[in-house]
């Protein structure tokens, strides 16, 4: 069962919805006795990063969030909640984040061309990246590389190379996904990137 996290962020419906097109069972809680009995944490996000922050901390799921990874249960973060996931954030200001995977956020108008549109809205080529030990993510086990996934995002992860797994270009190249150990995230929007996206979601639930 994958517990996916409700902290008043994210679109939790639509991605439960797309893991029951794949068969597996997804509760929407802030119930830490259900992720406690959950095989899988998938935490989600959009709008603002300071903003979902927040949110989080006031709920106390982030606390929760990082005892279930220090488990070494599987956790997946989507859009701003892989955002979350680094140490911090320069949207606004400042914002301190989850500490699981060093690195931080930034504004994507700092590396790509001027005359490109902010934020990235579409779809997007996947350029994989070969983890330390040569192989790429098993998020990728049932996609091939150039397949397109689906973002909406002015911020992206930076200072984070060790732990990259896929690149977008953007006229610069942009982080579209991370893993250290067992975290994961993912910039693109599975849930709404069709066969592809559920093919991830379906890697996600047999790690």
């Amino acid at each position: 069962m994958i517990a996916i996290i409700d902290y008043g962020v994210g679109n939790l419906f639509s991605l439960k919805s797309s893991f029951a097109a794949i068969g597996e069972e997804a509760v929407v809680t802030s119930d830490e006795n259900v992720m406690n009995r959950a095989d899988r944490i998938l935490l989600p996000g959009v709008g603002a990063f300071g903003d979902a922050a927040a949110k989080l901390r006031s709920t106390g799921m982030d606390r929760a969030v990082i005892e279930q990874a220090s488990k070494g249960k599987p956790l997946l973060g989507v859009c701003v909640g892989m955002q979350l996931l680094f140490d911090m954030d320069f949207e606004y200001g400042e914002h301190p984040g989850l500490g699981l995977i060093p690195g931080e956020v930034r504004d994507i108008g700092e590396v790509i061309d001027p005359s490109l549109k902010k934020p990235q809205i579409g779809w997007n080529a996947l350029k994989f990246v070969r983890r330390g030990d040569g192989e790429y993510s098993r998020l990728f086990r049932y996609i091939h590389e150039g397949d397109h996934m689906y973002f909406v995002h002015s911020y992206a992860a930076a200072k984070c190379d060790p732990f990259v797994t896929s690149t977008v270009e953007y006229s610069a190249d942009l982080v579209a996904s991370v893993e250290r150990d067992n975290v994961y995230g993912t910039q693109f929007h599975p849930e709404k990137s069709g066969p592809a996206g559920l093919a991830i979601l379906k890697a996600f639930c047999e790690l």
